[in-house]
């Protein structure tokens, strides 16, 4: 909706305001506007979706743990994944740093109080 607010206000909005206080408004210019945006908001989903199941596909599986406890956290520490599953920090380190070239996680501050957070 944002990308196409000023086709909102000039035209579908105005649309349906000027009838809004006749006997017979209308709803359908605004309607019509909103059914479209929610449409292109669920086409674009639906691709971030298809690209999001690539990337999986070819992750390993302890990056993919890293990556959902951060999804479910809000962000994921080293030290949580060492407690969480038992591997070494160099083997973590190396998963870590694979995310964040590969742009799935953003790392935040730095040295052992750094933490990742989603991309």
């Amino acid at each position: 909706m944002e990308q196409s607010k000023e086709g909102y206000f000039t035209l579908a909005l105005r649309q349906t305001q000027e009838t809004i206080r006749t006997e017979n408004p209308s709803w359908q210019p605004w309607v019509m506007f909103f059914l479209r945006s929610m449409q292109q908001h669920r086409k674009r989903l639906a691709e971030k979706v298809e690209r999001e199941k690539i990337a999986v596909s070819n992750m390993a599986e302890l990056s993919l743990q890293i990556i959902e406890h951060a999804r479910s956290h809000g962000r994921v520490t080293i030290g949580e994944m060492i407690r969480l599953t038992g591997i070494s920090r160099n083997t973590l380190k190396e998963h870590f740093r694979s995310l964040v070239e590969k742009n799935h996680l953003a790392l935040r501050g730095g040295g052992r109080t750094a933490w990742y957070t989603l991309s």
